[in-house]
């Protein structure tokens, strides 16, 4: 035995050196993977409590680290066309007595035209949903049915109760996260659609997908960032015309 391990001792030396080659290289590849996963961007689109236009859209961060939302985008598609609108930020009203709620409830402005006398006890406020989500957090930026309504009443469009007035018709609504993550230069994104079936009076809400879809590829994100450019030139755009028109 040992007289043949000495005759072949120089194949047994490669074979050694191609295992440990092997095995390095399968333990380094374990490793990056962990680490890719670490630094990998997971974020949640869900609907929460009810399963129908009036469930509340959730986002949660499953990220190893924080994320900030810088955007948050609706694309309505309808039959005319889809409607883009960012819906990051959102006019809201908070009356005296609303905090022994117990729920944080905030009221839309469209609530409170047919009651002059709530209406004065009111104060107006911009809530914004921009800001950090940590690792495991999760936050809700209201129904999906606030969330149509919200486009309707931006793009002008007459709703009859949950859907358009007339021969207009709503077909999806996708939901697009746009952030940043950790020390990331470019922007990180998630989108999730959600198809929208009316019978009658009621309206359905069924994920077109299983799982949220994730924005991180470099062609995708570098479309992110040329989308946050266009966002915050119309988002200045819009504040110096309300400033104008307040003076």
């Amino acid at each position: 035995m040992f007289e043949w391990i000495s005759q072949h001792k120089g194949v047994l030396n490669v074979i050694i050196s191609l295992g440990t080659l092997f095995l390095s290289l399968v333990y380094a590849q374990l490793l990056y993977w962990g680490f890719r996963r670490q630094r990998r961007p997971r974020l949640l689109i869900n609907r929460g409590k009810k399963r129908d236009i009036e469930a509340l859209c959730i986002i949660s961060n499953m990220s190893a680290e924080s994320i900030f939302l810088e955007y948050i985008v609706a694309d309505l598609e309808t039959s005319r066309g889809t409607l883009t609108v960012d819906v990051t930020d959102r006019k809201q009203q908070y009356s005296e007595g609303d905090e022994a709620r117990g729920d944080g409830e905030y009221f839309d402005d469209d609530r409170d035209h047919d009651d002059d006398h709530r209406h004065d006890r009111r104060d107006h406020h911009y809530d914004t949903r921009q800001g950090p989500l940590d690792s495991g957090d999760f936050l809700h930026i209201g129904t999906f049915s606030g969330l149509i309504a919200s486009i309707a009443e931006l793009e002008g469009i007459e709703m009859a109760g949950h859907q358009p007035a007339g021969d207009l018709r709503f077909h999806s609504l996708t939901i697009r996260l746009i952030g940043i993550y950790g020390p990331e230069d470019m922007p990180v994104g998630a989108e999730r659609t959600f198809r929208l079936s009316f019978h009658a009076d009621r309206c359905t809400l069924v994920p077109a997908s299983w799982d949220t879809k994730r924005l991180s590829s470099w062609g995708q994100r570098r479309r992110l960032r040329r989308m946050i450019q266009r966002l915050s030139a119309q988002r200045t755009d819009r504040l110096v015309g309300l400033s104008d028109h307040d003076d």
